[in-house]
């Protein structure tokens, strides 16, 4: 009888360990995540090879009082004078030096002329790097962020707008987005919107000879009209150099306190040029490009920089010969014409070289003027007064488009998510039980259509496939949407 129970208790046991895991069993277990021990601290040398077979070296600051059961902040540091760097070796101690913050694990990564920060192999390693940390080290998914000085504060802004994903915020320090549209760098897979994703600390200096605050700025305030979240801290008497850390690093320092990363965002703005990398953010992926009935025409693009509005004559000139007279002009309401030659200006010889409206900046609007022009070999005088009109120009690319791309806009309220695209034919939602609820039906509206509607099902092998791919105890997603908006 006793050797009959033993046998029946053993086997109820091995049908027990044998029975499947839960959905509800493995998302307690995926959001515990695995127990972390101790590991080395001070200065660790690591290094990760990438799938091209390239060796990439880094190296982690680890509080000496590192305990494993406690999450950590992360702060990836990216260095600059890039190009003159001919190889992958690190160089100097690997310590964060002067630029060292709260207690945190920092990351020193390396990059080369060959392997700058704005390329995708980095943007490729650094998340497979930051990976590897969490693997070893107990991080704090949420507050894991990018910064980086000169070369590597623009190498901030590229990984901003490749991917945001395992980051929470962008500290670029005397950086410039606008190095990224070299043609020897920008090859029309940059793209500006997606900067609305994360939120920027960006310092630069008024005295820097490289990338001085009166050529940052006017890019700083249209991005921040175009809604990125950003703090600026022009320092006015700062060259290219760090000199103002210490007046500045409180003020990082709070920045990354108060923008954690929310890892299922309410809103979304993702755009790429390829559905097979860097086409993904949080919960949405761009499965499929392509333009479909009822897109968006006019989502707001920040990649497009209006001029700013100037005061226009009414000619257009290849120096002081005039093509061409705008009609309703003050040029025209004065006599000027086609092919008329500018020889002087009030008291003033023009000289050949010198475009019309340029000879005309010193003039205030309604000053009288005098203008001497040579038309059909005749001296002709005109006078009046300058009266110019305030205009704009077109719009211009801030990074070139020689490919097609698409873009998602969402926003999620409960259980309904609203979409808006520009040349997406299909994406998927991956939803989180966090942040719906999967027993009332979801909604996806694009454009005033539903593409779908109905109840989701919790999927266990949904959430083990995401849980690996994104080794992330707070983003764990239990099912996909898929949405094909040529249907």
């Amino acid at each position: 009888m006793l050797r009959s129970a033993l046998l029946c208790a053993a086997a109820a046991f091995a049908l027990q360990a044998a029975k499947p895991e839960t959905f509800d069993e493995a998302y307690r277990r995926l959001q515990k995540g695995r127990t972390y021990t101790a590991q080395a601290t001070g200065l660790v040398r690591m290094s990760h090879r990438a799938s091209d077979g390239v060796e990439h070296h880094f190296a982690l600051n680890v509080p000496d009082s590192y305990d494993p059961t406690k999450r950590y902040q992360v702060r990836i540091q990216l260095h600059g004078g890039v190009g003159g760097r001919r190889d992958n070796q690190p160089v100097g101690a690997g310590l964060i030096g002067a630029l060292a913050g709260a207690a945190q694990i920092e990351d020193i990564l390396y990059a080369w002329y060959e392997y700058p920060w704005w390329g995708d192999d980095q943007v490729d390693s650094l998340h497979a790097i930051v990976e590897a940390v969490k693997r070893r080290y107990n991080v704090d998914e949420n507050r894991v962020v990018v910064s980086g000085v000169s070369d590597g504060g623009t190498g901030a802004y590229y990984v901003a707008m490749r991917d945001t994903t395992p980051y929470a915020s962008f500290l670029p320090l005397n950086g410039y987005w606008m190095v990224l549209a070299s043609a020897s760098i920008d090859h029309g897979d940059i793209f500006a919107n997606n900067l609305r994703s994360k939120p920027l600390f960006i310092v630069n200096g008024g005295r820097d000879p490289l990338y001085p605050t009166r050529v940052v700025d006017p890019y700083v305030e249209h991005y921040r009209k175009g809604g990125v979240a950003l703090e600026y801290h022009p320092q006015p008497e700062a060259g290219h150099n760090t000199q103002w850390w210490p007046s500045v690093k409180e003020s990082f320092e709070e920045f990354v306190r108060v923008h954690p990363r929310q890892p299922l965002p309410n809103t979304l703005t993702w755009e790429t040029g390829s559905t097979s990398a860097h086409n993904r953010a949080h919960w949405l992926v761009i499965d499929r490009l392509g333009s479909v009935k009822d897109e968006a025409k006019a989502l707001p693009d920040l990649n497009q920089l209006a001029p700013e509005p100037a005061l226009d004559f009414g000619v257009r000139s290849i120096g002081t010969r005039i093509n061409r007279v705008m009609p309703g002009s003050n040029a025209e309401g004065l006599g000027v014409r086609s092919g008329d030659v500018l020889v002087r200006l009030n008291d003033e010889t023009i000289h050949g070289g010198t475009d019309v409206q340029e000879a005309l900046d010193e003039v205030k609007p309604g000053a009288h003027i005098d203008l001497l022009v040579a038309r059909n070999n005749l001296p002709v005088e005109i006078s009046g007064t300058y009266e110019p009109k305030l205009v704009s120009g077109p719009p211009r690319n801030l990074f070139s488009r020689s490919g097609p791309s698409g873009r998602v806009d969402l926003t999620r309220a409960g259980n309904t998510v609203q979409a808006a695209t520009r040349g997406v034919a299909a994406f998927t939602l991956l939803l989180s039980p966090d942040q719906c609820g999967f027993r009332k039906p979801v909604q996806v509206v694009a454009y005033g259509r539903t593409d779908f509607e109905g109840r989701v099902q919790k999927d266990v092998r949904t959430l083990r496939k995401w849980a690996d791919i994104d080794n992330d105890r707070t983003m764990l997603f239990g099912t996909e949407i898929h949405v094909d908006l040529t249907r």
